[in-house]
């Protein structure tokens, strides 16, 4: 059975039922039935399957409820969770829907989780924390025993799992859009807005056997950049202090001014990488971009946040065209701006669920990518 953070789906196949269900909260419509999703439609007559039979609602104190309504003991449930503006709710939406399943005897419970909430932090910052190995704990304490996701914004956090993880690719779909729908695309050059970016940029370029430009360098830092962060007291001048603790002095940190490492005079730059959600750097980068020549820019990800007043500014923006994959909802920012695109791949998802449940292979959906994507 497939569950989703809204609702479900029933799959038939392989040694045993399977089902679908989404998960969100079912104040009047959902978020899945609002947005597109992997679970509706063509995708689920494509699996031949139907959700399942589930309510996830919020209840007047702000908690949030679910009922699985049928029978899934002995049963593969894929949670459909998509990511919608309300992080944290659709967590906890997913995570009480997996512990209701584990409870009512489901046999495996696969996630399918398009983009991976918190994976921005997956990194120890100063005295904050690793909220993403935190998050990975709890999925698999509420009971998860497998996740489907794309392209996590670091490929190290499936080591933050006990169980398997498969981090499918969006860049197959994202080069065939290339391919097709940019015109003049044998004039391109690939752009990577920080050096941090120049892999994924270098295997675009590859494939596509096009240049490839990096900006390089950023504004000039600032007092908080110097700043460490203590606060005890100095350090008496006159105390005896033995040489072996005696720390190195710290450099200064300056940031090189802005630079494009690269040829773009002429030619439509494509700027690729993972996500998009402030889009200053991108507008920033694209403002250079035109500077140094470039008469067509477009920007490529997988996953787009588009946070507060993205569409705006991309609006407003020298950028042309901003292509993101359907793993986030963002309709609403479409509207808002004319310039936001939209490649399915949803196929790949499905085709995911449907070899998972069967027990097949699933190295034919890894045959088009690289180690760098």
């Amino acid at each position: 059975m497939v569950h989703d953070g809204l609702r479900g789906t029933r799959a038939r196949g392989g040694g045993g039922r399977a089902s679908m269900m989404e998960s969100g909260a079912a104040t009047g419509t959902s978020p899945w039935t609002r947005s597109r999703n992997f679970a509706s439609g063509a995708d689920t007559r494509r699996l031949g399957a139907e959700l399942g039979k589930s309510v996830v609602y919020q209840e007047t104190n702000g908690e949030t409820r679910v009922e699985i309504k049928e029978s899934v003991r002995g049963q593969d449930i894929f949670i459909i969770q998509t990511i919608p503006r309300d992080v944290n709710t659709a967590v906890m939406e997913l995570l009480i829907m997996a512990y209701a399943l584990k409870t009512a005897c489901a046999r495996n419970i696969i996630g399918v989780i398009p983009y991976f909430p918190y994976s921005k932090q997956s990194k120890m910052r100063k005295r904050g924390s690793i909220v993403c190995k935190l998050l990975a704990s709890m999925l698999a304490k509420a009971g998860l025993t497998h996740i489907i996701t794309m392209d996590l914004h670091q490929k190290e956090i499936q080591g933050f799992f006990s169980f398997p993880v498969d981090n499918l690719r969006a860049s197959p779909f994202l080069l065939q859009y290339i391919q097709e729908e940019i015109p003049n695309y044998r004039n391109a050059v690939i752009v990577a807005k920080s050096p941090d970016a120049a892999k994924r940029a270098q295997s675009y370029a590859e494939r596509l056997r096009l240049g490839l430009a990096v900006i390089h360098g950023e504004a000039q830092c600032t007092e908080l950049d110097m700043d460490d962060g203590r606060h005890s007291p100095p350090m008496v001048k006159n105390a005896t202090v033995h040489t072996g603790l005696e720390l190195p002095l710290m450099m200064a940190k300056e940031k090189p001014p802005i630079t494009v490492v690269g040829d773009v005079g002429g030619r439509i730059a494509i700027i690729v990488d993972d996500i998009i959600d402030d889009v200053e750097s991108f507008v920033a980068a694209a403002e250079i971009l035109k500077e140094r020549g470039a008469y067509k820019i477009y920007v490529m990800a997988t996953h787009g946040i588009l946070s507060a007043e993205a569409p705006r500014l991309i609006e407003e923006s020298s950028i042309d065209e901003v292509v993101v994959t359907n793993t986030v909802p963002h309709e609403v920012q479409k509207l808002q701006c004319p310039k936001i695109k939209t490649v399915d791949i949803s196929l790949i998802l499905s085709e995911a669920i449907r070899r998972i449940h069967n027990g097949e292979s699933m190295a034919y959906l890894f045959r088009n990518i690289t180690v760098d994507d």
